[in-house]
């Protein structure tokens, strides 16, 4: 077994045995760990700066000090704990903060957890219990960024479902979000919805090719009762008809002024030339059709010049 393995399965076996005692006197600070923290430079040592807040004080390693930094000035800087449990702060930007739900390497597995690799010197430990499925080195995954209450350590769990926000009452049906593809199923697209909740977006309603990994706006669809979101790539009832109008006036320009789509048209076919519902393409072309934009033939729709 390698150090930090051997490191890992003793600092995550010390977590678990001391799960149930009080150590938090140990490390209590108003310094938030995890996150970035605008600290005073108090005073250095031969092993770096330290950094405080009101009476708590972290230290900077040699390593990470800027050049002309001097007693009184500002820094902000990331902090967390290393191996012993001890805190340390960095200038060197980690892949997300405490909270945020980041695709991550996975760089070294242990039967006790999964080191990944989040851009630091101490690597962030996905635990095996915290693991949806079997991870492998080399692959990447959808990683939510947690932090022990009790024992202030960071870790991480590719359980994404269950540790997004179940409460949606601050969200409204045709609000905008920003999705992070988590997986994609026979069904449609699960995605990871403002950095907090989880939500699906149904194959129907989806109108570009979407990738694991991928980020996109969305929208609002559907509030279930159980707290489930369904999500669109467009937003709900007639206000996305104008872009839609838009986009079908360009693909005809772009093709002489006729196009072989009309309501008898498949949805997939429509889906295919406009990236839209055949729904949204009645309505749209409807639109048009009013403005004396375009005129409609058995054969599809063209321009009127």
């Amino acid at each position: 077994m390698s150090g930090k393995e051997s490191n890992g399965k003793n600092a995550w076996m010390h977590l678990q045995k001391n799960a149930g005692k009080s150590n938090t006197s140990e490390l209590e600070t108003h310094i938030e760990i995890g996150r970035y923290n605008r600290l005073g430079v108090q005073a250095r040592s031969d092993f770096g700066v330290y950094l405080s807040s009101g009476d708590d004080r972290v230290l900077l390693p040699n390593k990470y000090v800027p050049e002309k930094l001097s007693i009184g000035d500002s820094l902000d800087v990331f902090v967390y704990t290393d191996s012993e449990d001890r805190l340390v702060a960095t200038t060197v930007k980690p892949a997300g903060v405490v909270g945020d739900f980041v695709f991550l390497i996975a760089k070294d597995v242990a039967p006790f957890g999964t080191f990944m690799d989040w851009g630091l010197e101490k690597d962030l430990l996905v635990p095996r219990n915290e693991q949806q499925d079997r991870m492998e080195p080399g692959k990447k995954y959808l990683v939510k960024i947690c932090r022990d209450n009790r024992t202030h350590r960071l870790y991480g769990t590719t359980q994404i479902s269950a540790n997004c926000d179940k409460n949606t009452r601050d969200l409204k049906v045709g609000q905008q979000v920003d999705l992070i593809v988590h997986s994609i199923t026979t069904i449609g697209i699960m995605a990871v919805v403002d950095n907090r909740y989880y939500g699906m977006m149904y194959l129907n309603e989806t109108y570009q090719k979407l990738f694991i990994g991928d980020t996109c706006k969305g929208y609002i669809m559907r509030i279930r009762e159980d707290g489930k979101i369904d999500l669109s790539m467009k937003k709900p009832g007639y206000s996305s008809v104008p872009k839609s109008a838009e986009v079908i006036l360009y693909r005809l320009d772009k093709s002489g002024g006729f196009i072989p789509c009309h309501d008898k048209s498949s949805p997939e076919e429509i889906r295919k030339r406009f990236s839209m519902s055949k729904k949204e393409f009645k309505r749209a072309v409807g639109s048009l059709y009013k403005k004396r934009l375009i005129e409609l033939k058995d054969n599809g729709i063209g321009l009127i010049k």
